[in-house]
């Protein structure tokens, strides 16, 4: 049942996908470029903003949530750094591909703990709040040095990304509790609804639909990075920590989610390849539809 819920949830996304591949050559690869910064400047800033800001967030699950994530985030970036050889020359286009290592599918997150009996979809809201401002500063960090520029250079990049920059106001009123009032929010909440199906529609006009059907030593190490690796890593931390069950299960359930829409791109934004990157998104998607459901079964198993 698990399974058969996770695959349903996921159809919709194949499908934008699979359109995106039948769309590619009816527009120029300017225009799906264009496309893609329009999404990098505006539309999921405002998905991230709303969703941090619109889900109130506990001073307590903080305490208990933030060192956890943080540091699965941090086994997704070393583990994935060991695929350098195997990858891109240029270290720009690994570090578009890198950011997949342990980036996250926020959309797919409450369809996945929605299909858990026990599992709290409020955790999950403080869970994502947390992960991804430290989730975008590793990618823009790692995508900054990689654009050859200086320290200040890339201060400067990182601070001002707009994926940061969102997620962190997102957070900040979140933790405040403060309401924004709805003629405010509606207009962003009308961006943030377009965010996922535009850079859908993008990945399936961008990726290599011949490299999605053969995993070669990089993209293998990656995925397995991605929805193995990680979610070990939580099944094992929250064991040792004793973390309380409703916590536990719903970490395990956010580190097995397949790497986010939109890693293509932040790749692109910055100029790496994002033929690259959106492959590794639709192969940890599909490759997810068998693993995740795998990973709920075991936390409700263990918690």
């Amino acid at each position: 049942m698990t399974f058969l819920a996770i695959l349903i949830g996921l159809m919709p996304s194949f499908l934008l996908v699979g359109l995106g591949g039948l769309l590619r050559k009816r527009l120029s690869e300017n225009a799906w470029q264009g496309l893609d910064k329009l999404n990098f400047e505006i539309l999921f800033p405002a998905l991230l903003f709303v969703a941090a800001s619109t889900r109130e967030i506990e001073i307590a699950a903080i305490v208990v949530i933030a060192p956890i994530v943080w540091a699965l985030l941090g086994l997704g970036l070393v583990a994935g750094w060991f695929a350098r050889r195997a990858g891109p020359e240029r270290f720009l286009d690994f570090a578009g591909a890198w950011q997949t290592s342990w980036r996250f599918n926020s959309a797919l997150a409450f369809i996945a703990v929605g299909t858990a009996a026990d599992a709290d979809p409020a955790m999950m809201a403080v869970i994502i709040g947390m992960a991804v401002p430290m989730a975008n500063l590793f990618a823009v960090s790692a995508l900054s040095r990689g654009g050859g520029l200086g320290f200040w250079g890339a201060a400067k990049k990182v601070a001002l990304n707009p994926f940061l920059l969102a997620s962190l106001s997102g957070v900040a009123v979140g933790i405040s509790g403060l309401k924004i009032p709805a003629p405010v929010m509606a207009p962003l909440e009308m961006l943030a609804v377009a965010a996922i199906p535009i850079a859908l529609i993008s990945v399936g006009a961008t990726m290599n639909w011949g490299a999605l059907a053969r995993m070669d030593r990089f993209s293998a190490h990656i995925c397995a990075t991605k929805l193995l690796v990680m979610p070990l890593g939580a099944v094992a931390m929250v064991m040792v920590l004793g973390v309380s069950a409703p916590i536990a299960m719903v970490v395990v359930i956010w580190a097995a989610l397949p790497t986010a829409s939109a890693a293509h791109v932040l790749a692109g934004g910055f100029g790496a390849d994002r033929e690259l990157s959106a492959t590794l998104v639709a192969q940890t998607t599909l490759l997810g539809a068998a693993t995740l459901p795998v990973w709920i079964t075991v936390a409700e198993m263990l918690f």
